[in-house]
């Protein structure tokens, strides 16, 4: 439901139209992936400290680029669940990050001691989306 709701809202700002394609936008521009977040019970604050503390700094040094983040208002979802959105020149260069994000060893040591409480994300979505002819964000 949140999934779809944030798709709605980026539709009407502009970031929708989604696409699945592992090649490059027909618009030529950049690519955003929407990703959502679902974490085990009470595990919320360790994913935006590890976000906070760790993961930003370390999208910046493989290539990725932060659009912004998100948290139900709702309280109780909040708990559970949070957005985020991230920009690429291309599908092939998300892909070359997170390739080398997955096996970065300040992002395996920053993981492992995140979870020294017990794992954090219990399930990711992800969305890869272009931009309209008509959005502001391309």
């Amino acid at each position: 439901m949140i999934h779809r709701l944030l798709i709605s809202l980026l539709s009407l700002i502009g970031l929708a139209g989604a696409s699945m394609s592992k090649e490059q936008s027909p618009n030529m521009g950049r690519v955003f992936e929407m990703r959502t977040y679902y974490t085990h019970p009470g595990r919320m604050d360790a994913l935006h400290a590890r976000f906070r503390d760790h993961t930003c700094k370390l999208f910046e040094k493989h290539g990725i680029t932060i659009v912004g983040f998100w948290k139900p208002l709702d309280k109780t979802k909040a708990e559970e669940s949070m957005v985020y959105i991230l920009a690429y020149p291309s599908r092939e260069a998300a892909d070359k990050s997170w390739d080398t994000f997955r096996v970065d060893p300040v992002w395996l040591k920053a993981k492992e001691a995140s979870e020294k409480s017990g794992p954090i994300v219990k399930k990711a979505e992800s969305v890869f989306l272009d931009s309209t002819d008509y959005s502001p964000i391309k």
